[in-house]
């Protein structure tokens, strides 16, 4: 995303087309109403979790959510004051903080990073990294996206550089159906869309483990949120909770799959895959985190994808989990 996006106002009809937020989670019935935080998703992954692991039940505030395909309109969103809370990978917090969306990092998620990829078609003829060279990869779902930085590295560890490849962004919706149907050879991707390309006969050229991305995702809360006290507190309960419920997914793999399955409309085997893909536990945002994905930020600085560059020490507030 970049500044221009960050700081255009957006109309109140867009952005009710952008957010589609939800009614009040299954937070308590008992929740007073005197908190409702409004929790920024992406593709009901949080949705899905927090609701099979009953991780709300009992607290004393409502939870609304504001549902996304992708990273960018979530801090469009979170910019606009429609949502008190971010979810995402750490490039795309980068990217917001760079273009100047108000809000700190509260709190890291952590996994393997297999959940994101370069997914090719099985007849593209490409079979490995190297074979990117000169080709044309579409990048979900914006600039400065977490497959976005995968794609870098892997460029920079093959030798190869970013101006070696074609990069064209699309939103997830838009690449899975062009992917379908065979108008694209290389997409950078990631979670469900990454496992239904898979899914749809796309071939894996390589994904995110072994330290080819960070692993790390942020929860940030807006500049705004942090300021209330009584909206700071519930958000401190919440990341509580979100540890619970990511433990929850940890130890009932099956039941997290099913949970998938029944609220995304994935079938059994890419909600297996989603599964066993996810962060495992809520942490918080540490010195060795802010130094790992400083060293995302400093190479995508590097090819200009960031620009400016981010200070990730400075961009978290440690106050609500520690």
């Amino acid at each position: 995303m970049t500044r221009r996006i960050a700081t255009a106002a957006l109309s109140l009809t867009a952005l009710l087309a952008l957010t589609a937020c939800g009614a009040d989670s299954s937070a308590d019935a008992s929740a007073n109403g005197r908190v409702t935080l409004t929790i920024g998703d992406q593709a009901k992954t949080l949705q899905t979790i927090v609701a099979a692991s009953g991780a709300l039940k009992g607290a004393d505030y409502k939870v609304k959510w504001a549902e996304f395909e992708g990273a960018a309109p979530l801090y469009q969103a979170v910019q606009a004051g429609a949502a008190d809370t971010t979810y995402s990978a750490d490039l795309p917090a980068l990217q917001a903080l760079s273009g100047g969306v108000k809000f700190k990092n509260v709190a890291a998620l952590k996994n393997d990073g297999r959940h994101v990829g370069i997914v090719v078609g099985k007849d593209s003829g490409i079979d490995s990294v190297k074979d990117l060279k000169g080709q044309k990869v579409v990048v979900s779902s914006a600039k400065g996206s977490i497959s976005e930085y995968l794609l870098a590295n892997v460029l920079k560890q093959n030798g190869l550089s970013y101006s070696d490849v074609k990069v064209q962004y699309l939103l997830p919706t838009d690449a899975q159906a062009a992917f379908t149907s065979g108008k694209i050879k290389a997409w950078a991707t990631f979670g469900l869309y990454q496992a239904v390309g898979l899914e749809q006969g796309g071939k894996l050229l390589v994904d995110g483990a072994d330290g080819r991305v960070s692993g790390y995702g942020f929860i940030g809360a807006s500049d705004e949120a942090l300021a209330d006290s009584p909206k700071k507190a519930a958000l401190a309960d919440f990341l509580g909770r979100l540890g619970t419920a990511l433990q929850w997914t940890s130890t009932h793999k099956d039941a997290y799959a099913k949970a998938i399955e029944t609220r995304n409309g994935a079938d059994a085997s890419v909600a297996k895959t989603l599964a066993s893909a996810a962060y495992s536990k809520v942490l918080p945002v540490s010195p060795d985190v802010n130094k790992r994905v400083q060293g995302v930020a400093d190479l995508m600085n590097g090819i200009g994808v960031l620009e400016p560059n981010v200070d990730v020490a400075e961009s978290a507030d440690t106050s609500l989990l520690k």
